[in-house]
């Protein structure tokens, strides 16, 4: 199976671990990701707020590049996957060249990574692929809110409850909990400028989270990975409580199930240690 694959620019930068666990996975399943050439970044997160046009054209240019290669579009980035989705609504439903000068006809699909690995498909070869089930990992799955939502942009039929992460995960046999703060923002880029804001919305997760009895938080955000991870043990410490939930992208999961050599570099990466949880319940990365 091949796909045009578009990373973004973080997953250049400060998240590689989930571009290297993205490449690891697909690799090992089978999906050739062919890089789109000469990308650009998508504009997030400022540039809807400062520049219309500009928003518009800086996903426009990749969706004609990507329709240029005739395959679907997969993003990880959810970010970068609504701005790309928001692009393609204005440059079909308000006439595409005639208005933005950009010749793109909506030929391809554009897929967030999380919602086409849980296609049923390959929700069957990933699990036909697992040789150490999961199944002493509790865990609930954080969506944010920028991969099912505003649902008229996503085309998203599960803007209330995303499924997609959970339905993976329960084929690699973790135990899913269900929680109340799925698609709750975790404050985003405002960890530069109002990182109490962010700190408080985190700390929201982190006490539902251990409300529903997870281990750890599993995520297909970057951002918000970023922001839980990151911070864990300054928010344990200003708000007096002893947090300990490591953050793990999805993908590292489907390689640690898989039994992937690589996926214990991935998860050295992380600011909050998963190895003492693994070793809790008797795992190794």
């Amino acid at each position: 199976m091949k796909v045009t694959y578009y990373p973004g620019c973080s997953l250049e930068g400060t998240a590689r671990d989930y571009a290297q666990s993205i490449e690891g996975v697909c690799r090992y399943l089978g999906i050739e990701l062919q890089e789109l050439s000469d990308w650009n970044c998508c504009g997030a997160t400022a540039a809807h707020s400062l520049n219309h046009r500009a928003s518009i054209l800086l996903p426009g240019r990749n969706l004609v590049l990507a329709e240029g290669l005739g395959n679907d579009l997969v993003v990880p980035c959810p970010l970068c996957f609504n701005r790309l989705k928001t692009a393609e609504k204005a440059l079909l439903e308000d006439g595409g060249e005639d208005d933005f000068g950009v010749a793109y006809e909506g030929k391809i699909r554009i897929h967030d990574l999380a919602n086409f690995l849980a296609r049923n498909e390959l929700l069957d070869l990933i699990q036909q692929k697992v040789s150490r089930p999961l199944t002493n990992l509790t865990a609930v799955c954080y969506y944010g809110c920028m991969s099912s939502r505003p649902p008229k942009i996503t085309d998203s039929s599960e803007h209330e409850n995303p499924t997609s992460m959970d339905r993976i995960l329960d084929r690699l046999g973790v135990q899913v909990k269900p929680w109340s703060h799925k698609t709750d923002c975790c404050g985003a880029s405002h960890a530069v400028a109002r990182r109490d804001i962010v700190f408080t919305l985190v700390e929201g997760l982190y006490d539902k989270a251990v409300e529903a009895g997870a281990d750890c938080i599993v995520v297909s955000c970057q951002m918000c990975q970023a922001n839980l991870d990151m911070f864990q043990g300054k928010i344990a410490s200003e708000f007096g409580k002893p947090y300990y939930l490591p953050v793990l992208y999805f993908t590292e999961l489907i390689g640690l199930a898989a039994g992937l050599a690589e996926t214990g570099e991935w998860l050295k990466k992380h600011f909050t240690e998963p190895q003492p949880l693994f070793n809790r319940i008797g795992l190794s990365a």
